[in-house]
């Protein structure tokens, strides 16, 4: 009997016939013989609205009291999943994160797992019965009280029960048939990936791809969990991402056998083209050139818990003796950290700090790259042609990102995407349901 972790998100479980076909797809596996977990997001944009009412009561409210508020979201979608499931003639019993074991830290809005302990999981599978997990939520170690992992935290609720529970894969349903080339509603070309690994599809997700969320895949690679990314809406084969040899259900009742990963010279040299327009860049202007002021910038940078992706600092000249320090983050974290670096002014002794929201960030990401020399010169030559500036640089073994102009994003990405023969032969991607909040 094989263990299977699904993950629904809001799209899939969007309104009562979304839930039911939902439910049917479950029973299935369970008439299949198969045990079946299953983590919820909450319906359509109902996390969105809990915001938003939020904001209508109070300007800045409490952390704790807003993570209340939104866990609701997934405890309705839970609940209704469980009564469809059950008038199938299958049992199932609903759990909220805390009670299914998902141990966190203290923080709020952005907690990380520290621990599951999926006793209760465990005992209601061996009943017979379907779990249904609340995504996005878990219970502090420290204060007991409840806590949300931040958005897209749903698949990193799956891929760590998946990982608890030893299940032998941990399927991601979404509105797209996969992971894709490109974000299909940008480049509506690109094609679904077959199978990429867990390394490539890390760079995609912290490159901007939206498909997986970032810390999930990086507990599949930890704890090698084998995923399934495809659409609730069909029952096409999705993107398999796992170790070459891996044997997973594929389907109630079916198995595929991963492929082992192609010789360097028959790889794809990109697997895809990621973007994300949710970037800041932060400018200090003539910081001191002297040993230790750009660990003294990044520490009080680090103190407020941001994510810093690319930095960039200048050559200094020889007159002034300064330089300049550029670097991006998500404009979710801008505010604190521009805070912050301004109280130090006196301490760092830069002169001025500009900061821009207007930025987008393109990455090329394939494991080819590593034995194909020319990327880099393919990339800036199709932005050239496309009329599009190039303002940071980054790259990694596997990755090569740069900085635009927002407005430009989109059409940098079209062009990377066409440049480098990732465009479709068999017409426009499909993109079932959601509505992109």
């Amino acid at each position: 009997m094989s263990l299977v972790v699904q993950k629904y998100g809001g799209s899939s479980v969007a309104d009562a016939p979304a839930i039911r076909r939902v439910a049917r797809r479950i029973v299935a596996y369970r008439d299949a013989g198969q045990e079946v977990v299953v983590v919820v997001s909450a319906m359509g944009d109902t996390t969105d609205e809990l915001i938003d009412l939020a904001a209508q009561v109070s300007p800045s409210p409490p952390g704790r009291e807003l993570d209340m508020l939104l866990t609701a979201g997934e405890r309705i979608s839970m609940a209704l999943l469980a009564m469809a499931i059950t008038d199938s003639g299958h049992e199932a019993r609903s759990f909220t994160g805390s009670q299914a074991g998902m141990i966190t830290d203290a923080s709020h809005g952005r907690a990380r797992i520290i621990d599951v302990t999926p006793g209760r999981i465990r005992d209601a599978l061996d009943a017979g019965a379907v779990a249904i997990v609340a995504g996005f939520q878990g219970v502090s170690q420290t204060t007991k009280d409840i806590t949300t992992l931040g958005r897209g935290g749903s698949d990193t609720t799956a891929v760590a029960l998946a990982a608890a529970l030893g299940a032998d894969v941990c399927e991601i349903y979404t509105d797209v048939d996969g992971v894709f080339t490109a974000d299909p509603r940008v480049v509506p070309l690109a094609h679904r990936i077959a199978q990429i690994s867990h390394e490539e599809m890390l760079e995609m997700a912290a490159s901007g791809a939206k498909v997986l969320h970032l810390r999930a895949v990086e507990y599949a690679r930890r704890y090698n969990v084998s995923l399934h990314v495809r659409s609730s809406f069909s029952d096409r084969l999705g993107t398999l991402i796992a170790q070459g040899g891996a044997v997973f259900p594929i389907g109630p009742g079916e198995f595929r056998t991963s492929t082992s990963e192609e010789e360097p010279m028959e790889q794809p040299l990109i697997a895809g083209v990621a973007h994300d327009s949710s970037q800041g860049k932060i400018t200090l202007i003539g910081v001191p050139d002297v040993p230790g002021k750009a660990a003294a910038v990044f520490k009080i940078v680090a103190q407020t818990d941001a994510n810093i992706d690319m930095i960039v600092q200048n050559v200094s000249t020889e007159i002034t003796g300064r330089t300049d320090i550029s670097f991006t983050l998500p404009t979710d974290d801008a505010p604190r950290v521009r805070h912050a670096i301004e109280s130090a002014r006196d301490e760092l002794g830069y002169l001025s700090l500009e900061y821009s929201d207007r930025i987008g960030k393109l990455s090329l990401i394939g494991a080819g790259m590593r034995s194909h020399p020319g990327v880099s010169a393919g990339l800036f030559a199709a932005l050239s042609d496309a009329g599009v500036n190039i303002e940071m640089i980054s790259t990694s073994e596997i990755r090569l990102s740069v900085v635009t102009e927002r407005e430009d994003l989109e059409r940098a990405v079209r062009a990377a995407h066409t440049a480098f023969g990732l465009d479709s032969a068999e017409g426009e991607a499909v993109v079932y349901g959601g509505t992109g909040r």
